[in-house]
Parts: structure tokens; sequence; C-alpha cells
């Protein structure tokens, strides 16, 4: 008797342990439920407060985006003032320790960067007063030479008459030709103004960079934050004189290179297109698509075979190749290469923004926010764990 009532109550036990296990685990599965329907929830205060977040930002954004294109006519010559005084920061910097005063490296170094686009101004000033005047005549001569080749390929349905009416007519292009030289004089009254701001703002930025510069750095109240704050200024400082400086010298050869194909090519005024070609390759693709383009148009008005004038477009183009994917990358590592991609959207923004000045300053303004976010979030690189 004694024996059944000690095996009923194990029995009893046992089964009362199932059921509080099993009640243990119905509760694990309803909190684990609960936190996924928490955490997945589209809906709740949370995803409310994020919304909100990212609302702010994006009006900041959209306002911010507003006054700098309303105030470009300022902002433009300042924000290129100051890019070039920090390309022109370790050339400073090793001036004044040879006992330079700070007001003589400020004169020396504005005055050169203002006699050097003086001299491109005036080189290029002539050509393209007269290609602006004749672009129609030289427009209808390519017309003319191409088109016969173009009709070759059936399937493009181009004959002479798709050039006589619409956009491509004698009558709009006259019309446009026009249209771009009332927009080129009206344009200068605000181009002398942004000239003269640039200047002053690149010989007070000069003058007063050192002084700048600490302000900056002690503007943070941490030893930490300061050393930081050196060391981007530092890094952004290095980055745009290295990278320019060696792409001048790049450039610069490429130059003498394009110089040599145009006289060699038959091309009119070769040390012109030299020129062309050194300053165009300061704005990754679109400047060498538009050099390229020249080139070729200029080489089938100076000859008679397509071929034969498609030829000094195709040299330039494969010895600016070879520079840019082969030279380049050889001489400044691959430490500060920046994606294509994201350099060709800040071209097209930049540009949209603030037109040529704003192509020119979208690969310095890249190279900035990458050593910026380079030192700010310096890549953490941990060696792959192979089985042994």
């Amino acid at each position: 008797m004694g024996t059944t009532i000690a095996g009923q109550n194990r029995q009893n036990a046992r089964h009362k342990r199932q059921v509080l296990e099993h009640e243990a685990a119905r509760q694990d599965e309803l909190a684990v439920y609960n936190s996924d329907a928490t955490e997945f929830s589209p809906l709740g205060r949370e995803a409310l407060e994020v919304a909100k977040a990212w609302a702010v930002i994006g009006i900041f954004l959209i306002i911010g985006f507003a006054v700098v294109q309303h105030l470009s006519l300022i902002l433009k010559p300042v924000t290129l003032a100051i890019v070039v005084g920090m390309i022109l920061g370790m050339v400073a910097e090793r001036m004044g320790q040879y006992g330079i005063p700070r007001f003589g490296i400020a004169f020396i170094l504005s005055s050169l960067v203002m006699v050097s686009i003086f001299l491109i101004v005036n080189a290029l000033a002539e050509p393209v007063a007269t290609f602006v005047q004749s672009g129609p005549t030289i427009v209808e001569q390519a017309l003319a030479r191409i088109t016969p080749f173009l009709e070759q390929h059936h399937w493009l349905n181009i004959t002479p008459a798709t050039f006589e009416t619409g956009p491509m007519s004698m009558e709009k292009l006259m019309e446009n030709s026009t249209n771009i030289l009332g927009v080129l004089s009206s344009s200068v009254t605000p181009a002398i103004i942004q000239a003269l701001i640039f200047f002053a703002g690149l010989l007070l930025f000069l003058y007063g960079r050192l002084k700048l510069r600490r302000a900056i750095i002690m503007a943070f109240p941490s030893r930490r934050q300061r050393l930081l704050t050196i060391r981007i200024l530092n890094a952004v400082e290095e980055v745009l004189g290295y990278y320019f400086a060696t792409a001048s010298l790049i450039y610069l050869g490429l130059g003498v290179v394009m110089t040599l194909i145009a006289y060699f090519g038959g091309l009119s005024m070769p040390i012109l297109w030299g020129i062309f070609a050194f300053l165009s390759s300061f704005v990754p693709y679109l400047g060498i698509t538009l050099m390229t383009l020249s080139v070729a148009v200029a080489g089938v008005l100076s000859h008679d075979t397509l071929l034969i004038g498609l030829l000094p477009a195709f040299a330039f183009f494969t010895i600016h190749l070879i520079m840019e994917n082969l030279l380049f990358p050889a001489v400044m590592g691959r430490q500060w290469e920046i994606n294509p991609f994201l350099v060709f959207i800040a071209i097209l923004f930049w540009t949209w923004m603030w037109g040529a000045i704003g192509a020119m300053l979208a690969l310095p303004l890249s190279l900035i926010v990458m050593t910026i976010a380079q030192e700010l979030f310096p890549e953490r690189k941990t060696a792959p764990q192979l089985p042994g």
C-alpha cells in the first residue's frame, strides 16, 4: 500500500514538472514572438521617431542645397580660393621654413596663380571667340564630311535632309550661336566680380592660414579631438598638394604629347591643343570626352579621308587612357583611389550646382570628403584565417 502511494506521488510530481516546463516554454515563445513583433513592426512610436529624424535630415539637405545654389556668386570663388589655398599649403609651409614672412608667401603664391590664370585666359580668349562665331560653319563642314559615311549604314536612316530641318539646321545653329554670344557677354561682369573675390579670398586665406588652422584646432575641447583635427588637416593638405602636383606634371606631359599629335596630325595651332589637353584633364570623364570630340571634329575638317582625320583623336584618347589607368595609379598608389562612379556623380552634381567651376571643384571636394572619412573611420584590415 505504501509503495503504491509513493509511486503515485512520484507520478504526480513528474506530471506537475512537465506542466511547469511546458508553461515555461510557452512563455518563452510568447516573449520571442512579442520581441520579434516589436522589432519588425512597421508602425509604432519608434518607427515614427525614425521617420521624423530622416525627414528632418532631408529637409536640412534640401535647404542647404538651396542656400548653396542661391549664394553661388559668392560661394563659388570662396570655395575655389579655399581649395587652391589648401593645395598650396605644402608649398607655403616650405617657403615659411626659409624665413619668408606670411604676407610675402601669400602675395607671391596668389600672384603666381593670378598670372597663370591670366596667361591661360589670354591664350584661349581669341580662339574660343573665333570658334563661337564660326561654330555653325564648322558644324556644317563636319556634317558634310561625316554624312556620306553615315549614309552607308542604312539602319541609321540618315540623309542630307536630316540636317536641313530641325535642331541641326543652319537656322537653328545661327540662332543658338547668337544666344551663346549673348550669354557670354552677359556673364562677363559676374565673372569679373567672382575673379576679384577669388583672388582676394586666396590672398587672405594664405595670409591667415596658420591662425585659421589654430582656431579650428582649439575649437575642440578635448586633447583627443584636437589631435584628430590636426591629423585631418595635415592629411587633407597632403592629399590635395601631392595629388595635384603629380597630376599637373603628368597632364603637362600629356599636353606636350597632344601638341606633337596636333603638329604631326595636321591640326592648326598645335600649342593651343596642348593647353586644352592639359586643362581638360583636370575634369575627369567630361574633360576627356569633350577634348576627344573636339580633336575628332578638327581632324575631320583638316583631312579629306575620314579615317585619317580621326587618327589624332584616337591617338590622344589612347595615350590619355594609358596615363589614367597605368601611369597615374603607379605614381599615386592605390590608397588615394576614389570610386569612379562616385566621382562621376560628384561631377554631375557640382556641374549642375555651379557650372564649369563646379566641375573643376568636384574632384578636390571628393578628395577632401574621402580623406576626412578615412581619418574619422580608419579601415581595420584583418588577415584572413586560412585553414592550416
